[in-house]
């Protein structure tokens, strides 16, 4: 089957909210002393909402990833967490990213097994041939637990922020107990999953492998998922960092199940969930390696079996404090971020112009941007802040944007021209040296 042609994508530019160009403002004087990274933040910050956002008639919102004409959960939560500290208020903001949670949960109600949806249900497919239970309102229906996460994230991050609790509908709740019952069900993939995924394309990564049922796995009380946060296959169906994500959207279901619907008993199977996830992770997910010590794995299948590596995508081992699953200062962490920039990780490059993680999903030698701007967020020195901020300023071949991978030897060798998820993190990084005083 072909592959889904891209059609021509105009999405109507939104007039910047109030707070979104008071930061912008306050940006401008305090980078004034570097032009460059001043250029940067000031096309990268409003970057979704000026090319990727669009307001629908129903109230709810619409985000597509860039270059591709779709809303992936994933990316459009990390597209928008950025304006987050700014909602509470802006009005127009609320409206924006109110908006997306309640096309969310639209979403995950049509297919929680679906990774990036179309805005109506035109029946558009990144690929038509895919073997799965397809539905016109779906785009791509590659299984990766982050998406669900992502979507509790930006939920409870907003709610938090702003006290709004508009979006706690019937629907809301039944979408909570929609992801838990698949966790649950994910938790026993082979007796119990519905979910099956092959790609006739013929790249290895696009396909579950065993008919699309996946690769043996021992119950270890983790999750199973199908794809990493690249889109591409799991080797292992257990993702570490996926079922750190998990529990840390677990903690966060548990508020709203006390605080907002007042469901005791739901409250309680959740808790006991997060803590059969997290037991998991802990008995199965941690490798002793000869030179750094104990280490999280990138997967396992729980039978001994580890991919130990890190891909440039979140969730990924760097950016376990990030997600809220443990302080930059935990030992096994910081083991596990020794190993992740050094060259046991097998999708680590150096070259001439830059030095950081990759991922399978990127030829090799091509860094990634997102890995760079993680790697400044999760640093603990300011030295290492800076450093990578400065290697992010040297490396947008001048375009004035981050992209998505670049050649570690020239970077203006790069893939993906228009991905504002790489930008938003971009501008993540710089707002918070900003405000720590380090810039």
């Amino acid at each position: 089957m072909e592959q889904f042609r891209l059609p021509q994508i105009h999405m109507p530019e939104l007039p910047l909210p109030s707070s979104i160009q008071a930061v912008l403002a306050e940006a401008d004087e305090k980078l004034a002393h570097r032009p460059k990274l001043q250029r940067l933040f000031r096309n990268c910050f409003p970057n979704t909402l000026e090319t990727t956002t669009k307001l629908l008639d129903d109230g709810t919102t619409f985000v597509i990833t860039g270059d591709i004409p779709a809303c992936w959960l994933r990316d459009s939560v990390e597209q928008v967490i950025h304006y987050v500290p700014f909602a509470a208020k802006d009005l127009d903001l609320q409206r924006i990213i109110g908006g997306l949670i309640k096309r969310h949960t639209e979403y995950v109600l049509t297919d929680p097994y679906a990774n990036a949806f179309n805005e109506t249900a035109n029946d558009w497919h990144w690929n038509a041939g895919d073997v799965t239970e397809m539905s016109p309102w779906v785009w791509e229906r590659k299984f990766e637990i982050d998406s669900l996460c992502f979507v509790i994230r930006l939920a409870h991050a907003y709610w938090e922020e702003t006290k709004q609790t508009d979006f706690f509908t019937a629907d809301f709740k039944k979408m909570l107990r929609t992801i838990t019952d698949l966790f649950k069900r994910e938790q026993h993939h082979a007796e119990q999953s519905p979910y099956r995924f092959t790609r006739n394309n013929g790249i290895m990564e696009d396909s579950i492998r065993n008919g699309g049922l996946g690769m043996p796995v021992n119950y270890t009380g983790m999750i199973w998922s199908g794809f990493r946060s690249s889109d591409d296959a799991c080797d292992f169906h257990y993702n570490i960092p996926g079922n750190m994500f998990a529990v840390v959207a677990l903690r966060q279901m548990q508020d709203f199940a006390e605080w907002v619907f007042r469901d005791l008993d739901f409250l309680a199977e959740l808790k006991a969930l997060e803590q059969e996830v997290d037991h998991g992770i802990k008995l199965y997910g941690i490798y002793r390696h000869p030179e750094f010590g104990p280490i999280y794995a990138y997967e396992t299948d729980g039978y001994g079996n580890y991919c130990l590596m890190d891909d440039a995508g979140t969730p990924g081992l760097m950016s376990i404090p990030y997600l809220g699953y443990l302080k930059n200062d935990d030992p096994v962490y910081q083991n596990t971020r020794r190993f992740a920039l050094s060259s046991e990780n097998p999708f680590y490059y150096e070259g001439q112009s830059a030095k950081g993680i990759g991922s399978p999903h990127t030829p090799p030698g091509y860094i990634w941007h997102m890995a760079l701007s993680m790697q400044g967020i999760t640093a603990d020195s300011k030295e290492e802040k800076l450093a990578v901020i400065d290697m992010l300023e040297a490396t947008d071949a001048d375009t004035g944007y981050m992209h998505e991978g670049f050649l570690a030897d020239d970077p203006s060798v790069f893939t993906r021209k228009w991905f504002a998820w790489s930008n938003s993190l971009f501008s993540q990084l710089v707002w918070r040296a900003l405000q720590e005083g380090i810039l």
